[in-house]
């Protein structure tokens, strides 16, 4: 996804609201952003990442 499109920050605004994410999950959701397909990829993808930094 871009990041520099207009819809895909509105989505990642509402995620950060909803989620009530803090800074840190803020920033790794803003790096995985490129990397992630759609909104739901983004979902999974911070999934993943905030399960592997508990272990």
């Amino acid at each position: 996804m871009n990041i520099n499109d207009e819809s895909v920050l509105e989505m990642l605004n509402k995620l950060i609201a909803v989620d009530r994410l803090d800074k840190s999950q803020i920033l790794q959701m803003v790096n995985l952003v490129s990397l992630s397909n759609d909104i739901n990829d983004l979902k999974d993808n911070l999934k993943w990442e905030s399960s592997k930094s508990h272990h």
